[in-house]
Order: structure tokens, then C-alpha cells, then sequence
């Protein structure tokens, strides 16, 4: 008879093993709620800038049929900055499938006391801009859509100039292949085995 009882306490030790495996169970589940928490307030901190709206006419059947895409500039002004673009029949949908477009090609660009390292070019299609930095207290001097990159990226000196096509998609662009063809002066000095003010002073 003893023997007989003892099977019962064994097979509620196991089921209480059981339950503390679900429980186990729940704490992950709240983890990956925290995660999803966090990653909600990282994107909270982007800001967001529309740079365009165009609107498309389909010629149908009963008439015309109109659609719109915006292209939009999203940074937590600190250095991440991406764009994107969104097409909807609706401009708040446009612009919302912009933001997440944006949001999915962000990139790290350098910067050096709120402004760029050194000069560089960019180019994308007929898109032609340059970039130098400024001193402080300049301001951003540049067109619409390489303003609302720079302002995104947290830029806030900074002398550009478009040379070549002004569509804002080819400006964007090559806005972005500038900035991205920079050098972080930090990284540079370490390379070299040198000091910040080496750098920039020879």
C-alpha cells in the first residue's frame, strides 16, 4: 500500500513540474512583450518630413482615376536618417506607407559638432549636389529636399547646393550618397595613429 501511494505524490511532483515550465513559459512571453515595448519607443523617436506629394492621373473607362506618392524623410536628429516612398490612392495613406518605407532604410551618417565632417559630392541620375560643412551658428543653407535630410539627420550647419536636376527624388538621392561617402574623423584619427586636431589642421 505504500508503494501504491507514493505513485500518486510522484505524478503531482511532475504535473507541478509541468506547471512551472508554463509559467516559464509566460515569463518569456512577457520578454518579448518588453522587447516589442522598446523597439516601439526607438521608432517614437524618429521625426518625420514630408519632401513631396505627386499626384497621377490613370485615364480609365468612366473618366480619370487619381493616385498620389510622396517621398518622405525620417531621423532621430543624432545621425539616422532614411527615406522612402509611398504610392496609395489617398495621401495620408501615401504618406504613411512612406514613413514605414523610410523607417525600413535607415543609415548612420557622421557628424562633427552638428555639422558635416568635409566636403563631398553626391550624385544619383541627373541629381547633383554638394555638401561642405559650416561654422556654428550658420544654419542649414540649402534647398527643400536636402534641408529636410539634413534637419532629420540633426545638421544644423551646414552649406549645399544642387547642381543638377532638381525632381526631389534625384535630389534625395544623391543627398544621401553624399552623406554616406562621408568619413567619421574619430575612425580616421585612429587609422592614422593621430589626434583629432591632426586631422582637420595637418
Amino acid at each position: 500500500m505504500a508503494e501504491f501511494n507514493n505513485g500518486p505524490r510522484g505524478g503531482s511532483g511532475d504535473n507541478r513540474g509541468g506547471g512551472n515550465d508554463r509559467r516559464g513559459g509566460g515569463n518569456d512571453r512577457r520578454g518579448n512583450d518588453r522587447n516589442n515595448d522598446q523597439s516601439r519607443t526607438g521608432d517614437s523617436d524618429l521625426k518625420e518630413k514630408v519632401v513631396a506629394i505627386n499626384r497621377v492621373a490613370k485615364v480609365v473607362k468612366g473618366g480619370r482615376r487619381f493616385s498620389f506618392s510622396a517621398i518622405v524623410v525620417v531621423g532621430d536628429g543624432n545621425g539616422t536618417v532614411g527615406y522612402g516612398l509611398g504610392k496609395a490612392n489617398e495621401v495620408t495613406d501615401a504618406i504613411a506607407k512612406g514613413i514605414d518605407d523610410a523607417k525600413k532604410n535607415l543609415v548612420k551618417v557622421p557628424l562633427y559638432k552638428h555639422t558635416v565632417p568635409h566636403v563631398m559630392e553626391g550624385k544619383y541620375s541627373g541629381g547633383f549636389v554638394l555638401v561642405q560643412p559650416a561654422a556654428a551658428g550658420t544654419g542649414v543653407i540649402a534647398g527643400g529636399a536636402m534641408r529636410a535630410v539634413f534637419e532629420s539627420a540633426g545638421i544644423k550647419d551646414v552649406l549645399a547646393k544642387s547642381k543638377g536636376s532638381s525632381n526631389p527624388h534625384n535630389v534625395v538621392k544623391a543627398t544621401f550618397d553624399a552623406l554616406l561617402k562621408m568619413r567619421d574623423p574619430m575612425q580616421i584619427a585612429q587609422a592614422r595613429g593621430i589626434t583629432l586636431s591632426q586631422v582637420f589642421n595637418g
